[in-house]
């Protein structure tokens, strides 16, 4: 326990018993132990453990006793007259150690003074004798007790040799005594007269503010030198420490100096200005923000707030720390837009006109457009804003649109990405006892936009997520909610702002990963895919132009044919939307617009040929049909965020144990459907003529081929039902039929999703026949009637119908050959 002047029972102690206070930090006048006889080597002590001191012979040391352990041992040193010993914890956190818990080297006590205290603790000056090695334990409860030797303590004086290390020690001593005034100056005089090596260590060490291990070292180590060796290093630690925090100490404190100057002469203009009767810059800046807000449209109850913050900074010193964020705070306030939208002038042909001009089809997406603007037109204010979500895979046209819808409307475009918001203050702002506090980015985008009804498009909606943040999708409730919008509340604004005039738009790829309550304050219009056609028509219509005219090549008279576009969209991209196929031509055009600027010939007429030496071999061939009828392979439709794709189920029979082995990377919605399809084909073995198969002595394999790309989904159960039980019965699949469908138990098909991109990819990969579920047969009308018409499609409305159209009569076992007749 390092020594502390300014402790307030070390002021008592030196108050009521200045003879002890004199004597402490000396060295004691009593006989030292090497002088003792060997009989007196060996001794038997109560134990005090001490938690956080370390004591040294000849040195006064108050010590308080609280535990009930403690004050049983001293007890019992008074009562039998044996001598204390004074024993440090490894673990000062032990609340009853035992002697497995203390080092085994202590220090014997005798006791100068002993005070009682009002909380019924004792407080001790206790007086080191003798260093003590705990030999053998007599007992540990009710209180420790040990058999200990004393050390004797070789008293040394300083050598010619050693000489030099004593000086080098007291010179870092007074440093540390400088750098530490809590270390007292009769210390410092003391080190300077002893002339024993050990009882130098251990007078530098005991005032000393280092670590309980460090001061227990000291203790352990019997010999002089080494000891005062070992203080040495401790000594050049501690000042390296002290040294360093009286540089830092400095540094802030000449920036205080220099911040108390700067405030002082400050402080001192602004009073001689006011007395020469010239107004400072920070009194008409006040002024000017009084003016503003008393113009501003801001509601009353948001004025009179920031009237009040605007009264607080004028109280304010211009160098205050407060004064930025209150200025901030006044900043936003001032710069959002408030009040009621301007008059609109809305024109449905124009609107019309810009829609058609910028995005071909989407036809329900434009037609929803339309009614909102003709029912505004006639409803004015008094109608409600929609909140739209564009659903649909990526490329298709969702970001754009709502660019298309603001110049429609002529409204303000504003757009936020959600995508990967995982923090709830990135939509309602932090607060503003937070450093470096902002508004969410709906505030803030409201300001960059700079009117009150923008067209607000908050893009990637499904892509958001919650931790311990908060869940960014929970306060969007309440900016997506028409009914709550018009009051809705930033933490940093701590004020209420309308965004009832906004026009919210959302866009996603899944809308089954939108939070329910999110999706219903939504009305949904859906993006799907484009057919070939489709893609042929926007990059003869939209893009090529385009990029045409960014890569400075519309003069050049480039045309590229029909063949070319078609080769690029089937072999080069493999997409629902078209953002890769205007990578592709782009990467055309770059690589024709460096040859110009080469001064190198270029063919006008880009051709098949032209596409295959500019983009490389073809990257996608599409799906292949099987050679022939396979058994156990059947051809489903899947549907991704990606658009529609096509996909084979394979099942394959061994030898095995009846388990379902399945691979491919598939979800826990389609392992169900695997195991709901093999439940239904052992129900109907003796239906599908397999009764005899035994399948606790067979294993299924159920695969699906690129097994790196995550399936998931029911409508696979229809395919999964079909792979298997032409395995089982050994009848081919029709390769040409490609189905989708989701199975009951009991064999009936359910509707699925993505129909329209299902039936364009069966399609675009040359499929003849495509089985539907029969409830989706309403779901025809959005599919493209040259589609519907290349494609024969079958509805079914249970299993039976899908096997009795794709299963195959087996083939007939080859005829067994003939022995050769006896010749002779």
């Amino acid at each position: 326990m390092p020594y502390d002047p300014n402790d307030p029972f070390m002021r008592r102690f030196h108050e009521e018993f200045p003879f002890l206070s004199a004597t402490m930090q000396q060295p004691h006048p009593q006989t030292p132990a090497y002088d003792l006889e060997e009989d007196d080597l060996i001794q038997e002590y109560p134990v005090i453990a001490s938690r956080d001191i370390v004591l040294y012979p000849r040195m006064v040391t108050p010590i308080f006793i609280g535990r009930d352990i403690s004050r049983r041992a001293l007890e019992a040193a008074q009562d039998e007259d044996l001598p204390l010993l004074v024993a440090a914890q490894r673990d000062p956190t032990i609340e009853y150690p035992t002697v497995d818990d203390l080092f085994k080297i202590g220090t014997e006590i005798t006791i100068e003074r002993m005070l009682r205290m009002p909380d019924g603790t004792q407080s001790l000056f206790a007086h080191g004798e003798y260093r003590v090695e705990i030999i053998e334990i007599v007992h540990e409860r009710p209180y420790l007790r040990v058999v200990g030797r004393r050390i004797p303590e070789h008293i040394a004086s300083f050598e010619h040799d050693d000489e030099m290390l004593r000086r080098a020690v007291l010179v870092l001593f007074e440093k540390v005594t400088f750098f530490n005034p809590s270390i007292p100056e009769e210390v410092l005089i003391a080190s300077m007269n002893a002339d024993d090596p050990g009882w130098l260590s251990d007078l530098i060490i005991s005032s000393l503010p280092i670590p309980l291990d460090r001061r227990q070292q000291i203790l352990e180590t019997t010999d002089p030198m080494e000891r005062l060796r070992k203080t040495s290093i401790f000594l050049a630690e501690e000042l390296d420490v002290l040294e360093l925090e009286n540089e830092i100490h400095e540094q802030v404190q000449r920036k205080m100096e220099d911040s108390q100057r700067e405030y002082f002469l400050r402080e001192q203009m602004r009073v001689i200005q006011a007395e020469l009767g010239e107004g400072d810059e920070f009194s008409q800046e006040i002024l000017e923000l009084r003016k503003r807000i008393q113009e501003s449209a801001m509601p009353e109850g948001t004025k009179a707030k920031a009237h009040k913050e605007l009264n607080r900074l004028s109280a304010m010193p211009p160098m205050a720390p407060e004064t930025t964020i209150v200025r901030t705070y006044l900043d936003w306030l001032l710069e959002l837009p408030w009040g009621k939208p301007d008059e609109e002038d809305i024109d449905i042909d124009r609107a019309e006109e810009v829609l058609e001009a910028h995005h071909y089809g989407l036809d329900k997406a434009k037609e929803r457009i339309l009614e909102h603007i003709a029912v505004r037109k006639l409803a004015g204010d008094n109608m409600r804003t929609p909140i739209l979500c564009f659903v649909g895979p990526p490329g298709t046209g969702k970001t754009s649109m709502g660019k298309s819808i603001a110049e429609a409307l002529g409204r303000a475009f504003a757009r936020v990405s959600l995508g990967g918001v995982r923090d709830e203050a990135e939509i309602r702002g932090h607060r503003r006892t937070y450093i470096g506090a902002l508004p969410g980015r709906i505030i803030q985008t409201m300001r960059n936009a700079g009117v009150v009804n923008p067209v607000f498009m908050l893009d990637e909606v499904d892509k958001m997520g919650y931790d311990f943040r908060g869940d960014p999708s929970a306060a969007l409730l309440e900016v997506l909610d028409p009914e709550q919008n018009h009051a809705f509340s930033d933490h940093y604004l701590d004020a209420p702002y309308d965004l009832s005039h906004v026009l919210f738009i959302t866009t996603a790829n899944n809308p089954y990963q939108i939070p329910s309550p999110l999706l219903d304050r939504m009305e949904v219009i859906e993006f799907p895919g484009y057919a070939d056609f489709e893609k042929h028509l926007i990059a003869r219509k939209f893009l090529i132009p385009r990029l045409l005219k960014e890569h400075g090549l519309t003069d050049l008279g480039l045309h590229i044919s029909d063949a070319s576009l078609d080769e690029i969209i089937r072999h080069y991209t493999y997409e629902a939307g078209v953002r890769n196929l205007e990578r592709e031509l782009a990467k055309i055009f770059r690589k024709i617009a460096r040859r110009v600027a080469a001064g190198k010939t270029v063919r006008k007429r880009i051709t098949p040929a032209i596409v295959h030496d500019l983009l490389g071999p073809p990257r996608y061939e599409g799906y292949k049909l099987e050679d022939g009828d396979k058994v156990g392979v059947a051809t489903g439709l899947a549907w991704t965020e990606g658009g529609g794709d096509v996909m084979q189920v394979e099942a394959l029979i061994m030898p095995g144990k009846g388990g379902l082995i399945l691979t491919g990377q598939l979800g826990e919605v389609m392992q169900e459907s695997a195991q709901t399809a093999l439940s239904y084909a052992r129900s109907h073995a003796q239906d599908y003529g397999f009764q005899d198969f035994d399948f606790d002595k067979h294993d299924i394999h159920l695969h699906f081929p690129e097994g790196a790309i995550p399936k998931d989904g029911p409508s696979a159960g229809v395919t999964i039902a079909t792979a298997l039980i032409s395995a089982l019965t050994g009848r081919p699949v029709d390769h040409t039929i490609g189905m989708t469908g989701e199975i009951t138990l009991r064999g009936r098909v359910l509707a699925v999703g993505g129909l329209k991109e299902k039936l364009l990819t069966a399609h675009r990969n040359r499929l003849k026949t495509v089985i539907l579920p029969k409830r989706n047969e309403k779901d025809l009308t959005e599919v493209p009637k040259h589609v519907r018409r290349a494609l024969h499609i079958q509805f079914a409305s249970h299993l039976e119908q899908v096997l009795a159209l794709t299963l195959l009569p087996a083939p007939e076992p080859p005829p067994p050959e003939s022995e050769p007749p006896p010749s002779g």
